[in-house]
């Protein structure tokens, strides 16, 4: 089977690591984004695709766009691909790409369908206390993430499973699936299901505000935050005119009243007090520009005590 891959992330090396590794696929070119600035220096940086494709050999491309891009969709086509995979490629796929390869342009997507189609997924199920998420492969059409369905794994979401480990147990299915379902489809054994539409929801891309923690809220949701931010980029408040990102910490009982945002008590972890009147305790946290530290030792360097509040009034 000749395969053109495109994607950008570590997620998508790993996929695209499962088609070299299998005898039955042959891929045939790469398409991954442009380098970007990162790091300290802010040199250009290639995609981890990119670099894995570059070490296995392949004809890899980065245009900047596809729209429009008649030069990259002749190469495309010239490739004479059975499938073109999809894999978090960060562009929309214009029409006729999605239609030049013979048998079908395939997506992973890491939710089940037709539930947080769209750019967050991972991180959508998890703030909204989903009990569960896992991945769909689906055949590509024009719309967001609405194209027919050839398989699903699903995966349990506990009350302390993280963002990191839905990212990382997330890609290891997609991995496993990813050439099966190929050879499948390929033999005409394996045929696409159109979406419920009457399911569907959408998970927008994340916004700094998500990261945000407003002690008004729920003690659950502000224990969602943490678990699916930690540890990058990481649950954050503001305190004194500075960021606290807090990295860990749970749910308690709180039969006390008091302001949103106090810190009733200081035993095991910093019991914050919540809008629903539970607390959270935060266990370990970072100060702006210094390491992650337990929450009691930093509450000592900052001669912080019970009463005290953990909320600045009028910051964002």
């Amino acid at each position: 089977m000749k395969v053109v891959f495109a994607g950008t992330p570590g997620f998508a090396a790993q996929c695209l690591q499962a088609l070299c590794d299998d005898p039955h696929i042959e891929v045939v070119g790469v398409i991954t984004q442009p380098d970007r600035k990162a790091g300290r220096g802010m040199k250009l940086t290639p995609s981890p695709v990119k670099r894995l494709a570059l070490t296995q050999g392949f004809d890899c491309i980065t245009p900047p766009s596809l729209k429009d891009n008649t030069e990259d969709l002749a190469w495309l086509q010239h490739k004479e691909a059975h499938f073109l995979v999809v894999v978090a490629y960060g562009m929309i796929i214009p029409p006729l790409w999605l239609q030049a390869v013979s048998i079908a342009p395939i997506n992973i997507h890491a939710s089940l369908l037709p539930r947080w189609r769209g750019a967050a997924p991972i991180e959508r199920a998890l703030l909204a206390g989903d009990t569960q998420t896992g991945v769909s492969i689906m055949r590509m059409e024009e719309g967001l993430d609405t194209g027919p369905v050839y398989a699903t794994t699903i995966l349990p979401i506990s009350d302390t499973t993280t963002g990191q480990q839905l990212w990382a147990e997330l890609a290891q299915m997609g991995v496993t699936m990813l050439p099966v379902v190929l050879k499948n489809i390929a033999e005409s054994v394996l045929h696409a299901v159109p979406q419920d539409v009457l399911g569907a929801n959408y998970a927008a891309k994340l916004t700094a505000d998500d990261r945000l923690i407003q002690w008004q809220s729920p003690a659950e949701v502000i224990d969602r935050q943490v678990r699916c931010f930690t540890a990058k980029p990481g649950a954050r408040l503001q305190w004194r005119q500075r960021w606290l990102k807090i990295i860990s910490g749970s749910v308690q009982p709180c039969n006390q009243t008091a302001e949103a945002g106090k810190i009733m008590a200081m035993h095991d972890g910093l019991d914050v007090l919540c809008g629903d009147g539970y607390c959270y305790r935060i266990l370990t946290l970072q100060p702006e520009g210094k390491a992650v530290m337990n929450a009691l030792d930093f509450a000592r360097g900052q001669r912080v005590q019970v009463g005290d509040s953990l909320q600045d009034k009028g910051t964002v």
